[in-house]
């Protein structure tokens, strides 16, 4: 046998009832006790008689009010006694009428507290069925369902609220998955057509030479590594979305450096101002942040053009700046940079995947940091990445040049 089980709105309903019950008790039972603690008889006069006496008292009073000619102090004792017991029966009456009434009215509020709380209690939690009927409505494919609460901001409208914006937030990371999803079937399709493409040259030529063979060989090799890189961005993209596992003190200077030394900046002219930036997380992510700047730097700028990189410890964060020359960006642009396989309309021309400032944005979040993008007004772009740094850390002098002749250290 199913035990019954109530709803919140019964339950509520039924703990006004039990107050209102216990309460009229209580009213009742202290004014009933105080109208039975008022005397029924006046004071002063001695222990009350015993029942008998009462009797042969009341014979005595009979049989003066016959006399022609009666005892006045008799007559005046008989008026007392009569007196009080006509005071004790009023009393009496009193008291039973003032139980009966009281339970009545008692009972009156009790059903007007029934039917008033269950009223209110239901417009209480009307906030609660609204999130209820949003929260069935909302599945992978739609979470476009809000609650919409109005009325007084209580903890039940706060609740709504923070219940919209969940699903806002749950919303916008689902659709944001498609359009990774999409995005990087669309990316990862391109390497595989490329590499059909060149396989069905060759077959449709019967009369390929080792040439080329060897052709379609280093075409089919490019686009391996192409969707090969594309494929390490995605895995490291899907492995921040775990979170960080690493910590340990890491110096993006010093990061930085080794960055620079294996980096490979063409006719760039590099500007470096280092000094210590230390956090604590994943050096291996760490140096994937500065790679992916300073190749962002690198394939977005001017033949022959400049790139400052500086590194500082400022206010209890660690900071790393990465600016370049190039074409001139808007503002506007600069927005959607940190999303995964965004390319500005004047950067298609360039090869690259659209996920290496992505890259940046998550490593940097991961680490309980940020990224921004501005756009320098001479053209090119200047990227901030801002993360808590590992402790307070004595800031020593600029480090001196790094040997090569394409750098100035400033």
């Amino acid at each position: 046998m199913s035990r019954l089980r109530l709803t919140v709105r019964a339950r509520l309903t039924l703990l006004y009832i039990g107050l209102f019950s216990v309460c009229g008790a209580i009213v009742v039972a202290v004014s009933y006790g105080q109208v039975a603690q008022l005397p029924a008889r006046p004071q002063g006069n001695g222990p009350p008689p015993s029942a008998a006496g009462l009797a042969r008292f009341a014979a005595q009073c009979r049989s003066q009010e016959q006399l022609v000619h009666p005892n006045a102090e008799i007559l005046a004792k008989c008026a007392a006694y009569f007196q009080q017991q006509g005071a004790q029966g009023q009393r009496a009456l009193t008291l039973s009428h003032l139980l009966q009434y009281s339970l009545i009215t008692v009972a009156v509020v009790v059903a007007l507290a029934a039917i008033l709380g269950w009223v209110f209690s239901g417009r209480a939690l009307r906030p609660v069925h609204r999130i209820t009927t949003a929260a069935r409505a909302a599945s992978e494919h739609n979470l476009s369902a809000r609650v919409g609460a109005t009325g007084p901001r209580d903890e039940l409208r706060e609740l709504a609220e923070t219940f919209d914006e969940m699903l806002g937030r749950l919303q916008a990371a689902f659709e944001g998955q498609q359009r990774f999803i999409a995005n990087a079937s669309h990316e990862l399709r391109t390497p595989l057509a490329v590499m059909r493409a060149t396989v069905d040259v060759v077959l449709d030529n019967q009369d390929a030479a080792p040439g080329d063979l060897r052709a379609m060989a280093e075409d089919i090799r490019a686009a391996v590594e192409h969707a090969e890189h594309l494929i390490g961005a995605l895995l490291i993209l899907a492995r921040n979305e775990r979170g960080l596992s690493v910590h340990e003190e890491t110096d993006l200077a010093t990061v930085t450096e080794d960055v620079l030394d294996s980096a490979a900046l063409g006719d760039r002219r590099v500007h470096v101002t280092l000094q210590p930036a230390v956090i604590s997380g994943d050096p291996v992510l760490a140096e994937r942040l500065v790679a992916n700047l300073v190749d962002n730097a690198v394939r977005y700028n001017l033949a022959g053009g400049d790139i400052w990189i500086s590194t500082r410890t400022l206010a209890g964060s660690s900071q790393l700046t990465v600016a370049n020359t190039g074409a001139v960006i808007s503002l506007a642009d600069t927005g959607r940079i940190f999303e995964p396989f965004q390319r500005l309309s004047d950067r298609t021309s360039h090869d690259g995947s659209g996920l290496g400032l992505a890259i940046v944005a998550s490593i940097a979040a991961i680490h309980g940091g940020s990224a921004i993008a501005h756009p320098r007004d001479e053209g090119g772009l200047s990227v901030t990445v801002t993360i808590p740094a590992a402790g307070v850390q004595e800031m020593l002098p600029i480090r001196s040049g790094h040997g090569s002749s394409r750098m100035e250290r400033i």
